[in-house]
């Protein structure tokens, strides 16, 4: 009966079946198609963490609904890479199902990896750059500039290992709901799929790299070049580097290994087919 019209969702075979395949496009995909891509999904998940940080900036608003409502506001970002489409590294960790599949190579697997959160981080901080030059910060009395620089202080002062944990729980659920997005067969399938797991993890107060890419660089801009008076010393490159090596150590892990490499072993002997 779920068949009538077509519409019924993939299984979960049927899930790593596509995953794996996808897998395979996304990691030979011509090199400037994969650089533009990656560049299109920085600047998405930047439009998400704008999107968020305008919600942060209300300050009437209480921490469940505040983070809640932030939380819905980032989970944009996703919604745009999967429907819109562009190349997200977070995302593409799902290529080490292909890759223990052997149906690429550790070099595909790891140029593509490279070249996507190369690509992410010019888009990224090219909107944080556009962002930063339309004034749009000044926005609630400054509030918002205000927000951008406690939150990229707190992000660039994390210890490492709680910024790599908080980066594995991340992109645990970034895979999910990518995984859940590629169940769907319409555009409203795969936004429900992605705001639940999205907005849980942005409420739970985990790191996503690309994300980072966006909100510091556009911290370092205001502190330099803004109004603010917000004190945030540990706001630099060298407070991004601090942040992002094992954030994205985390977001590898987590994606790559707690959920690619797991559906891996779980599917890899079984074919792809309609039954639960």
């Amino acid at each position: 009966m779920s068949e009538v019209y077509g519409l019924d969702a993939f299984s979960p075979k049927e899930i790593a079946h596509r995953v794996k395949t996808v897998g395979v496009a996304k990691a030979r995909l011509p090199l400037l198609s994969m650089l533009l891509l990656g560049i299109l999904a920085g600047a998405f998940i930047g439009l998400g963490a704008l999107y968020f940080v305008i919600v942060k900036s209300d300050a009437s608003l209480s921490f469940a609904i505040s983070q809640l409502l932030s939380g819905l506001a980032f989970s944009l970002g996703l919604i745009l890479v999967i429907v819109a489409g562009a190349e997200l590294f977070t995302g593409n960790n799902l290529l080490a199902m292909a890759w223990a599949d052997k149906q690429i190579t550790s070099y595909e697997l790891l140029k593509n990896w490279l070249v996507i959160c190369f690509a992410n981080f010019l888009g990224a901080t090219g909107l944080a750059l556009l962002v930063f030059l339309s004034g749009h910060t000044e926005m609630n009395g400054g509030a918002i500039a205000d927000k951008y620089l406690v939150i990229a202080a707190a992000k660039c002062s994390l210890p490492f290992w709680s910024a790599f944990f908080k980066g594995v729980l991340c992109n645990v659920f970034v895979c999910l709901a990518v995984w859940m997005a590629l169940a769907g067969r319409t555009v409203i399938d795969k936004a429900i799929a992605i705001v639940f797991p999205i907005s849980a993890f942005v409420a739970a107060g985990f790191e996503h790299s690309i994300a980072n890419m966006y909100i510091v660089p556009l911290a370092m801009l205001i502190k330099t070049f803004g109004t603010s008076t917000i004190i945030a010393d540990s706001v630099s490159w060298m407070g991004l580097l601090t942040n992002l090596v094992p954030v994205i150590l985390g977001n590898l892990i987590g994606g790559s290994v707690l959920v690619g490499l797991i559906y891996h072993v779980i599917y890899r002997r079984r074919p792809a087919s309609t039954d639960e």
